[in-house]
């Protein structure tokens, strides 16, 4: 089993702290978000780890890891930043977005599914989105799992709660038949984008697709993606709003209600 970190992103939103480094060196808790995430990769086994860079990629130089960069950064989203590590697509996959960090037993949970595709879902993400929004509908995108805990709805503006069954997180798995469906369907959506058609979202340019997009393309084609649920035991770090409530957080000792620091 191998890894792929999807690290390009500028990190707009954590201004000041991302003009001098990448978004996932920020530090939180005293270490950086990747070597966060790296760890919990290499206590659950995984040594294989690639990581996509783009912004400011030369400060990256952690040791043992591969490395792939996404020169188009400024101008893709993470669709195109996850096939720049197309040749580390086989076998069994876990892809994870650079400004996350998880605990090792969610990681753990999703080594251990036996599904093709499967996306780790947090059941317990509005107290956590409260934290963060006045409005939880704010940020939130619909998530609609049926009761075989397959997903049916990812990614689309919600107009209630009642769209929501959960949040995706940005890390999920493709392994076996998983692989080659993603691939196949990249080829495809990526031929037809040439004549000027992202049939993924008709609203941007292809290269500007969001993973959600993918995730969703490949249900409305007719693929099983299993939710993997979780209450809780993550963390994205998207603004500096973020930073702030998470470093006032740790130091009054109420971080634990949300995320154990190892």
């Amino acid at each position: 089993m191998k890894a792929i970190i999807l690290a390009a992103g500028q990190g707009i939103r954590l201004k000041p702290l991302t003009n001098d480094k990448p978004k996932c060196l920020v530090e939180l808790f005293g270490n950086s978000l990747i070597n966060h995430s790296i760890n919990t990769f290499q206590k659950c086994g995984i040594s294989d780890i690639t990581i996509v860079t783009g912004y400011l990629s030369d400060l990256l130089k952690i040791p043992n890891v591969s490395y792939v960069k996404n020169e188009n950064y400024a101008s893709t989203n993470m669709v195109e930043t996850l096939f720049c590590a197309r040749e580390k697509l086989d076998d069994s996959v876990i892809i994870s977005y650079g400004d996350i960090i998880f605990e090792q037993k969610i990681l753990q949970k999703l080594i251990e599914s036996k599904d093709d595709i499967s996306v780790i879902v947090d059941s317990d993400w509005e107290k956590y989105w409260k934290l963060r929004f006045e409005d939880p509908l704010q940020d939130a995108e619909s998530l609609i799992i049926n009761d075989q805990n397959m997903i049916q709805d990812i990614g689309q503006k919600p107009q209630s709660l009642d769209e929501i069954q959960g949040q995706y997180i940005g890390l999920m798995k493709f392994q076996n038949n998983g692989i080659d469906k993603l691939k196949f369907f990249y080829d495809k959506l990526k031929n037809k984008s040439l004549e000027g058609i992202n049939p993924l979202n008709s609203n941007i340019p292809f290269e500007k697709s969001y993973m959600t997009d993918l995730l969703q393309g490949l249900i409305n084609e007719g693929n099983e993606i299993k939710a993997i649920s979780i209450n809780n035991g993550w963390l994205e770090l998207d603004s500096l709003n973020d930073y702030k409530i998470y470093q006032e957080m740790y130091a009054d000792g109420t971080l634990s209600l949300f995320f154990s620091i190892p």
